[in-house]
């Protein structure tokens, strides 16, 4: 298997043989001794001969690609097999950070693919949302619906690339700060206590041959 953009590896599975991709020398340093290997390079140039991989993946990293069709046409030509992207949905609107952050849709717009793209650019694909547990425990952007005060810390907003390409963000936090402490956030949003799992755009886009 595959994975492109693959960072320091927290989304490789552990019971298949796999090799990875990733474009930063930083992130492949960091990656877990007995980690699967890697090797420095960008999805639109895989080093690998037509048909070489069983399957592909790539996690939460299309957006960072600065060509994101010729990434996933390279990952359609060495994979013989299924390729499968999480990623998310920017015409997705119903997030409440962005009532905060309106410069987030702007952001997912300009960055992120359409829906649309991906058959396009890969053939026929399965688009299934993706629904995030409130404890989720991971740290990406809107991992943290249900608790609102973790976008306060900059320890965890270090985690979220948005965060890094956005003016405004300080103003916007202190906002939601303030609406935390008077009770603005939970008259709005308190129904999102109630919820055990919410869509908030991310979507498992699944190609196969």
């Amino acid at each position: 298997m595959l994975n492109v953009g693959a960072g320091t590896g927290s989304y490789e599975p552990q019971d298949r043989e796999v090799v990875a991709v990733e474009p930063s020398a930083e992130m492949i340093a960091q990656r877990e001794p007995g980690a699967a290997p890697a090797i420095q390079g960008t999805a639109d140039k895989l080093p690998y001969p037509d048909k070489h991989f069983d399957a592909s993946m790539a996690v939460l990293t299309i957006h960072h690609w600065p060509d994101k069709a010729a990434g996933l046409v390279e990952m359609r030509r060495v994979t013989r097999g299924p390729i499968v992207l999480l990623t998310f949905d920017p015409s997705y609107r119903g997030c409440w950070l962005t009532d905060y952050l309106p410069q987030l849709v702007e952001l997912d717009q300009g960055q992120m693919p359409q829906m649309a793209d991906y058959s396009r650019w890969m053939g026929p694909v399965s688009i299934t949302p993706v629904l995030v547990p409130h404890d989720c425990s991971d740290g990406f952007l809107y991992a943290y619906w249900q608790r609102p005060k973790a976008y306060l810390d900059p320890v965890i907003r270090k985690g979220m690339s948005s965060f890094w390409k956005i003016d405004g963000a300080n103003v916007a936090l202190q906002q939601l700060e303030a609406d935390l402490t008077n009770g603005t956030w939970e008259r709005r949003y308190g129904h999102l206590m109630e919820i055990d799992a919410l869509d908030v755009g991310y979507r498992l886009v699944v190609a196969k041959n």
